[in-house]
């Protein structure tokens, strides 16, 4: 579960920081936000529906 909250305050942070440089135009920062924002959104979210369906994470079967 911890990893899940963990990841997930790493996505908003890069959502964050991908907006504010998208303000000053910094597109290679912004790509490189959007990237972390994919990737750690993806672990994020998977983790907590791991942790609620099936009690805690571990292998599915």
């Amino acid at each position: 579960m911890i990893m899940g909250i963990i990841t997930l305050l790493i996505t908003i942070f890069a959502i964050i920081g991908g907006y504010k440089e998208l303000k000053r135009k910094n597109f290679f920062a912004v790509g490189f936000a959007a990237i972390s924002v994919a990737v750690f959104g993806w672990f994020s979210i998977r983790t907590l529906i791991a942790f609620f369906l099936y009690g805690g994470g571990g292998t599915v079967g």
